[in-house]
């Protein structure tokens, strides 16, 4: 009896081990690439760099700034300016892409529905496409003297501008639209396939018009997906940065700091002040963290 009892103990300590053994290699990786970003950034915001001589010849020394990058990165006109832009831009685009790819997936996920799975592949296939490549392709569509759009409207009269100055963060949506609402799709695809049969067949014995099924079964059981769509949307809007950076070459309604993103680049690698950056980074991750949890508890509360 008492030579099982520390095979026992042996047994239990191995089991115990196994999951941290097998978690470990991930949680290294989580560790280097995420974690330790982020306290690096957050360090770096509480920090001024302060260089003697004229080009920093006589050394370079940093402290503790406190909060005086914040109070910079938030005085800067053109950064607030910026996530107000997105604050916009996301309150058309993020609805209009999930209603659009609510749509999509319910056509898809129809009884009446023919080539469900090609259907499927073709709507997410621009999302494999990077941000970089759709915008090159779609300023084909957007800069005159190339556009077919633009030259068609011509014929008939009708001046259009998709670069212009009020004009040019709804043709940035439009990509963004373009590129995401196929993944969203695919994962509010995912739970209407988590829908049991037996409730479609209760609908039917009922009566239940294809409409009807949609609005009373199907919309209600995948709030869910819609809820996580919603979230990834709107800490993409903040993050918004490739597609406005590589329109800028053919749109000059886009500054330099036309998304928050882009001001935090142009103020680390254009002004090479990387603290503000820093600062700013971390006042765009709290923006998107505020907005996300403001709308998860809006929405269990109407839930509930």
């Amino acid at each position: 009896m008492s030579s099982t009892q520390p095979h026992a103990r042996k047994l239990n300590a191995a089991t115990r081990r196994a999951p941290w053994i097998l978690l470990a290699p991930f949680l290294a990786l989580f560790t280097l690439t995420f974690v330790l970003p982020i306290l690096t950034a957050v360090g770096s915001s509480f920090t001024r760099v302060t260089r003697a001589g004229l080009f920093g010849e006589e050394g370079v020394t940093s402290g503790f700034a406190g909060f005086a990058n914040y109070a910079q990165a938030i005085g800067d006109g053109n950064f607030i300016a910026s996530i107000g832009r997105m604050l916009l831009f996301g309150i058309i685009q993020v609805p209009v892409m999930i209603v659009l790819a609510t749509i999509l997936a319910l056509l898809l996920e129809s009884a009446s529905a023919k080539w469900p799975g090609l259907f499927r592949a073709a709507y997410f296939m621009p999302y494999g496409v990077p941000g970089v490549i759709a915008t090159i392709l779609w300023s084909f569509l957007y800069v005159p003297g190339l556009s077919p759009i633009v030259d068609v409207a011509g014929w008939v009269g009708l001046d259009l501008d998709f670069l212009g100055a009020d004009t040019v963060l709804w043709s940035i949506a439009n990509i963004v639209t373009w590129s995401y609402a196929g993944y969203n799709m695919l994962i509010i695809v995912a739970q209407l396939k988590a829908i049991p049969n037996e409730l479609y067949e209760a609908a039917r014995v009922d009566g239940a018009t294809p409409f009807q099924v949609a609005w009373r079964i199907q919309i209600p059981l995948i709030v869910p997906a819609l809820m996580l769509t919603t979230v990834f949307s709107i800490i993409g809007t903040l993050q918004l940065f490739a597609e406005p950076q590589v329109l800028s070459k053919v749109a000059p309604a886009i500054d330099s700091q036309f998304t928050p993103n882009l001001s935090a680049f142009t103020t680390a690698f254009a002004y090479n002040d990387y603290n503000v950056a820093a600062a700013q980074a971390v006042l765009i991750a709290v923006v998107a963290f505020a907005l996300s949890f403001v709308f998860l508890r809006f929405t269990n509360r109407e839930d509930s």
